[in-house]
């Protein structure tokens, strides 16, 4: 049963896309590329999702509802970006975009709470949550780079050269200790590369924010790789030891 109605809101979640999109074009002219990337982008959650509740890991509970909005949230602003890329006039849909993108912040706040108010939190739900959350911090990165220049691109890329990492060092993917100072990093870099893309700041202040978000980042992700390194040394001795007692 949680199956079934999980696939459903999977399903709704692209249906809403469809018709965000819709009022985007009305609205902003949305042309053929924002349509095939927001469009794909939801067909891709949707599918993912509907695939991930069949696999058994968990209902789509209220929280995930409240993260499947953020994803189509994000979809829009990912049908934003990619449409301007390479028009005249780039900044035409800044404030939408803008608008969609905090929205989809905020509720980053909302969906937590509910899991944890009504029960229902989930390794699906923190899985799905976390995607959305860098997906969108990947798309903001793109629109900020346009203005500030392509290094901006190594916020929203980081998380997933560390996933690609993982698949050649196993040790890379062992389970990372909770630490609130890696939620509030991953806080920060959407709400300034919002503010960057806002283009209400003068350039050299959304320059100096954007360079603390990615310091911000790059001390994070190097401070797990350092706990990492440690952890995967600590097994290395453990299994020394163990087939040590195990030759006496």
């Amino acid at each position: 049963m949680h199956t079934a109605g999980g696939h459903l809101t999977a399903v709704g979640g692209l249906g809403l896309q469809l018709v965000l999109l819709a009022l985007l074009t009305v609205g902003t002219g949305l042309g053929i590329g924002g349509w095939l990337a927001g469009g794909g982008y939801g067909l891709a959650v949707c599918t993912v999702l509907t695939l991930a509740l069949r696999d058994g890991r968990g209902p789509l509970g209220p929280a995930n509802q409240v993260t499947l909005v953020r994803a189509t949230l994000t979809g829009c602003v990912t049908a934003l970006v990619v449409d301007a890329l390479g028009a005249p006039a780039a900044s035409a849909a800044t404030v939408p975009l803008v608008a969609l993108a905090t929205v989809a912040l905020v509720l980053d706040a909302v969906d937590g709470k509910v899991a944890r108010s009504t029960g229902t939190a989930s390794p699906l739900g923190a899985r799905f949550d976390m995607e959305v959350d860098a997906f969108l911090i990947l798309v903001l990165s793109l629109q900020v780079a346009t203005s500030l220049g392509g290094w901006v691109l190594a916020i929203g890329v980081m998380r997933y050269a560390f996933l690609a990492a993982g698949l050649v060092l196993p040790w890379l993917r062992a389970p990372l200790p909770p630490r609130t100072g890696r939620k509030v990093v991953a806080a920060v870099q959407g709400i300034i590369l919002v503010a960057a893309a806002s283009e209400v700041f003068p350039r050299p202040v959304a320059l100096a924010g954007t360079v603390l978000a990615l310091a911000a980042l790059t001390w994070s992700f190097g401070r797990d790789l350092g706990w990492l390194v440690r952890d995967r040394a600590r097994t290395a001795a453990g299994c020394n030891r163990s087939r040590a007692r195990s030759r006496l």
